[in-house]
């Protein structure tokens, strides 16, 4: 393993519990411990699992003006959403390409804090800096507050009782996409229920200092309700859920209203980093979208894989696996529009073989425990 990647402050942990260690934006991150992806997967699915999600990025936004800035950096509006609450949004560029996904965190009009991409942390940040250059207000300060945060998530349906006795907030009052700063086994940390598994969950964001503490005690409190999980089931449980992942299904070279996120893009809102570009596309109409798919016959679909529509190459898959909950396999690709109604028969090239597949509506899998 190189010697030049970041750990997290639990590396200790994931290597005591088995964790295989993988190279990963920059960090030396856990892809699975013994039970495997699939049980993982699974376990994610059906009771509970522990994530270290250290390695996001954290940026401070404060100061007067700091929601007009937050509004002119992203792409939906904040100035909708009340102090307590989160929101999905994404930074383009002046293109419509999509610079990256991310939630935003509300604490008040003049104190927001943006969660970022681990791979683009740093160029995030530089992005912003340059963005309040040109917004030209003065008084409004960011922070990159990644060093000094630890991020652990626990997802699935059994993460509500598990996570009520550890705390003093109310954790089942809680509701989606909404946060409060509280305590988790006496120590301050902010906790939302927001996570990218298609489950229902929470994230709770301490010091770094912190972060041992919590992994242990959440689980000791969950027993055999809860596993960690590492990087291949968190990547399985965000595909099934038809979540996209920056890098694969989204990027500079793609707009939101191609991947299908154009409830996140608010053109009425005002000025911001990429508008012009984006309501001339939805005037316009889009030529292509992002869609899932599935094999009609046994196969293992990868990024890279050629998509072929009439006999001809359109594109290739983004992301792609055999959904272990779904049971077959399924992926994304940007499928020109007149392609792209489901139900459309498509060929994946798989090992120079071209498997049937059909165009289908996301997400692959829908559970409904996610508290709304």
């Amino acid at each position: 393993m190189a010697e030049n990647l970041k750990k997290t402050p639990l590396h200790k942990e994931h290597l005591a519990l088995g964790g295989k260690m993988i190279p990963f934006a920059g960090f030396e991150m856990p892809v699975q411990y013994p039970a495997g992806v699939i049980t993982e997967h699974r376990q994610v699915r059906e009771q509970a699992g522990l994530f270290d999600v250290s390695h996001m990025g954290e940026f401070l936004v404060k100061g007067e003006g700091a929601e007009g800035f937050v509004n002119f950096v992203v792409t939906n509006d904040v100035s909708t959403r009340v102090s307590g609450q989160a929101q999905y949004n994404a930074m383009c560029l002046d293109s419509g390409g999509i610079v990256d996904d991310l939630l935003v965190y509300k604490f008040a009009e003049d104190h927001f804090k943006l969660v970022v991409n681990a791979a683009n942390l740093d160029g995030d940040f530089e992005w912003i800096q340059g963005l309040l250059k040109e917004y030209g207000a003065s008084g409004i300060e960011l922070v990159d507050e990644s060093d000094q945060i630890g991020l652990l998530a626990l997802q699935g349906p059994a993460a509500e009782s598990i996570m009520d006795p550890l705390t003093d907030l109310d954790a089942s009052a809680m509701k989606y996409y909404h946060f409060a700063e509280g305590q988790v086994v006496g120590e301050p940390c902010v906790v939302s229920r927001t996570g990218y598994t298609g489950e229902d969950g929470f994230e709770i964001y301490c010091d770094t200092g912190s972060a041992v503490k919590l992994w242990r005690a959440i689980l000791e409190e969950g027993g055999d309700r809860v596993l960690p999980i590492g990087l291949g089931a968190r990547d399985s449980l965000r595909l099934e859920s038809g979540l996209a992942l920056y890098g694969n299904d989204i990027d500079r070279e793609t707009t939101p209203l191609e991947a299908g996120l154009g409830w996140i893009v608010k053109l009425q809102k005002g000025q911001f980093k990429g508008r012009d570009a984006l309501a001339s596309q939805k005037e316009a109409g889009l030529e292509r979208k992002l869609c899932g798919f599935v094999l009609k016959e046994r196969g293992f679909p990868r990024p890279g894989c050629e998509i072929v529509i009439g006999g001809q190459t359109a594109g290739t898959v983004r992301s792609g696996m055999v959904g272990p909950t779904v049971e077959q396999g399924i992926g994304t690709g940007y499928f020109p529009l007149e392609h792209s109604a489901p139900e459309t028969p498509i060929e994946i090239m798989i090992r120079n073989r071209a498997l049937p597949a059909e165009v289908v509506k996301m997400p692959f899998y829908k559970d409904g425990s996610v508290k709304r």
